[in-house]
């Protein structure tokens, strides 16, 4: 299945998409793509319900509604870097032995196709397509990956977007580079597994107006989505909802030969084997209270 939250900022409706035209609205019977309902197994029974209303004609049309992030604000927003052994050949840095975890806040949650805001004082604002993991129930202490496995909801494209100078010329914390408002596109849906076949076999790509810039597989992952999993599991509680993102190919603005970066009025698009595409025009920020 794909989920899918439809409608204006604040509005979204829980739904699954049926096609590109059409999906199915879930908002009698499920309150949002949120934690409780993620804990509560759901998911589980909901393709059943699909079905039904799809074979009684209860499929809407998208007719160019807005996409939202397909889960509900996470718990947490969890992210490994430098997974990617190419990626990490482009920054100069060594393959790492464990996982580099750093955390983003969770409000940097937006659309597939919302705008990116570069922030205040920001020079150095960078992109990163990433597969992302979503949660589907509470995980501590996983015992191996098969059973990381059986706790994955399904997965999500995502944009990882950073501030390079916050994250690694201001005292080495990177949230400070990750958390600003608009720093995680998600979306067009949420994909269970069950249609995604070998996360490890996905292509990914990304371009700034017209150009492409990154190009990879997920097969180049240092550390498989169920190895970080079962890994983070031993060190924290992860609670259903939650958004694991799991690090990006070459073609950062970082490890172009000169560096470049956003700085307004640029149009990203970027997207992953069977997880759909996202569009972002790329504005400065103008409100101090944004």
């Amino acid at each position: 299945m794909k989920l899918v939250r439809i409608g204006s900022i604040g509005r979204e409706t829980p739904g699954v998409l049926v096609d590109d035209e059409t999906f199915v609205d879930l908002s009698d019977v499920v309150v949002d793509f949120n934690e409780a309902f993620f804990r509560s197994g759901s998911l589980a029974t909901l393709g059943e319900l699909v079905a039904e209303r799809i074979a009684t004609n209860r499929s809407e049309p998208l007719d160019g509604r807005r996409f939202g992030a397909p889960i509900a604000r996470p718990h947490q927003i969890l992210c490994i870097g430098l997974n990617y052994s190419d990626h990490a050949a482009e920054t100069g840095q060594a393959v790492p032995d464990e996982p580099i975890l750093f955390t983003k806040s969770p409000n940097t949650l937006v659309g597939p196709d919302d705008d990116v805001v570069i922030p205040r004082g920001s020079e150095k604002t960078d992109w990163e397509v990433e597969l992302g993991i979503v949660i589907g129930r509470h995980c501590s202490y996983l015992a191996d990956e098969a059973e990381a496995a059986a706790s994955i909801a399904g997965y999500v494209l995502v944009n990882d977007v950073s501030e390079r100078a916050w994250q690694l010329e201001r005292n080495g914390q990177w949230s400070k580079g990750k958390s600003a408002p608009t720093f995680n596109p998600a979306g067009p849906y949420l994909v269970t597994p069950d249609e995604i076949g070998d996360p490890l076999d996905l292509d990914m790509w990304l371009d700034i107006d017209g150009t492409r810039l990154q190009t990879g597989s997920t097969s180049r992952m240092v550390f498989s989505p169920t190895f970080i999993v079962h890994y983070l599991s031993q060190f924290m509680a992860l609670e259903p909802g939650d958004l694991i993102n799991t690090g990006t190919p070459p073609g950062v603005g970082m490890g172009q030969s000169p560096q470049f970066y956003l700085k307004g009025g640029e149009v990203m698009n970027l997207g992953i084997t069977r997880l759909g595409t996202q569009t972002q025009h790329v504005i400065r920020h103008t409100d101090p209270a944004r």
